[in-house]
């Protein structure tokens, strides 16, 4: 007889198992299956009221110091778990959405709630499940989201943690990602390519340009997420750094070899790392605001350059897959 599990998912059927449709990918935040040329229908409807406000909830579901109180984790621990949340997100065909809300989750509930070290990887999973909940069609069944846990982990063990970290976060799940952030400037970028090239004809010289810069900034981005020395940076400035260096990346003609001198101003990416994410300020202090917001994210896009230059082989591996 039919049994629907603690989440409410059908698992483990017996003698009439039911085989679940073909997984349909419609998430609104997959930028790279957009069309050569097009913009997201999401962006042309309500882009940048989206941004808007989750630029506004951006301060309050950010957790800079996830692992301040948590007396058996260390950062490695959480890059080694991040690091392995990657790969599996990408064997459900998870979007990178979800991902980056599942590190999210994750560490918000780090921050109020100490975790035992052989409960990390059940938090890791049962973050992945929550999130894709929130932002897939599907979710992995959790009979298989524990098999790449070896079966360390029961049924009643991780429905148990998903109820307590609902309980933690009052059931907030939807944070402003990298994700998100990396989309909406892809798009902003995408359409001001599309003004100055005349919208109205058919060739856009530099699309192929800017897919290959924001997929690199994905990749970037997929670095930072399992680093915790880029918590203490918001993701939308993360993520503007990350398509500013990625575009330097690319006018080298060695790629992750070298290093491109800073954009001229003309650049479309250029302008992300100073303007978009830059935080509100009255007139009287908006001078010191903006210097000292100059200041972090040159220090985040030099970070990045560090990061990169460290993983290398990784970022490559990571491009062909």
């Amino acid at each position: 007889m039919s049994k629907l599990s603690d989440s409410g998912f059908e698992e483990d059927l017996g003698s009439s198992p039911i085989v679940s449709p073909a997984r349909i990918d419609v998430s609104p935040l997959r930028s790279d299956e957009v069309p050569v040329g097009q913009l997201s229908n999401w962006y042309l409807q309500y882009g940048d009221i989206g941004y808007t406000i989750q630029r506004e909830k951006e301060a309050q579901l950010h957790p800079c110091r996830s692992l301040a109180r948590q007396p058996q984790l260390t950062a490695e621990a959480r890059c080694k778990l991040v690091s392995w949340l990657i790969p599996v997100h990408k064997h459900f065909r998870l979007s990178f959405e979800c991902c980056c809300l599942a590190v999210n989750i994750m560490d918000r509930f780090l921050a109020s709630t100490p975790v035992a070290a052989d409960c990390f990887q059940l938090l890791g999973v049962t973050a992945l499940l929550l999130a894709s909940k929130q932002v897939e069609v599907g979710s992995p069944r959790i009979s298989d989201l524990l098999s790449f846990c070896c079966d360390a982990f029961n049924k009643a063990q991780l429905c148990n943690l998903e109820c307590l970290i609902l309980l933690r976060l009052n059931f907030r799940l939807a944070a402003p990602t990298l994700a998100f952030f990396l989309d909406y400037y892809t798009n902003c970028a995408e359409a001001a390519q599309l003004v100055s090239n005349n919208a109205g004809t058919d060739r856009f010289p530099d699309t192929k340009r800017h897919k290959r810069c924001s997929n690199l900034a994905r990749k970037v981005c997929e670095l930072s997420l399992a680093d915790y020395a880029f918590n203490k940076y918001p993701p939308s400035l993360t993520a503007s750094c990350a398509l500013r260096l990625a575009s330097e990346l690319l006018k080298t003609d060695q790629g992750l070899v070298e290093h491109a001198p800073v954009q001229s101003q003309g650049d479309q990416w250029s302008s992300f790392a100073d303007e978009p994410c830059s935080p509100s300020a009255s007139e009287g202090d908006s001078m010191a605001v903006q210097g000292s917001f100059h200041n972090l994210a040159q220090e985040c896009k030099d970070n990045l350059k560090l990061l990169v230059a460290l993983n290398k082989e990784t970022l490559e591996v990571m491009s062909i897959m």
